[in-house]
């Protein structure tokens, strides 16, 4: 996997300091952590979208979930109909800075397996999605 780079925030930035503000794409689809997998998973197909940013009530990111980890949650036998995003997500998943160079963001997130990471801003709210190329 290499990370790809959707919007190219500045074209002169030098590839060793390159940092994830130069590599993100736009947030997409933002929901609430309140929603249920079903109402997610519906919600992701009508914005033709792989992955939802997950907020909590204060509007703040909390995570984001892909579909196949929701397909997943959907499809094991301890699903009901009543699971939340925040019951997925716990406290808070992994996020990063958007001043988080692209070595250290490549590296957490081969090393914890993720495709997509949330870019975040200092109070937490969400600026735009970083995400691996397979």
């Amino acid at each position: 996997m290499t990370l790809v780079q959707m919007q190219p925030r500045s074209a002169n930035a030098n590839p060793v300091h390159r940092t994830v503000d130069d590599a993100m794409e736009a947030a997409g689809p933002q929901v609430c952590d309140d929603m249920t997998v079903e109402v997610a998973l519906a919600v992701m197909a009508s914005a033709r979208a792989g992955h939802l940013l997950v907020c909590d009530e204060d509007g703040l990111c909390t995570g984001l979930v892909t579909q196949g980890r929701l397909a997943s949650v959907r499809d094991s036998a301890a699903y009901t109909d009543q699971v939340r995003l925040r019951d997925l997500l716990g406290d808070r998943g992994p996020v990063t800075s958007p001043l988080t160079t692209m070595a250290e963001a490549e590296h957490a997130m081969r090393y914890r397996r993720l495709d997509a990471l949330p870019v975040v801003d200092e109070q937490g709210s969400a600026l735009g999605v970083l995400a691996l190329a397979r």
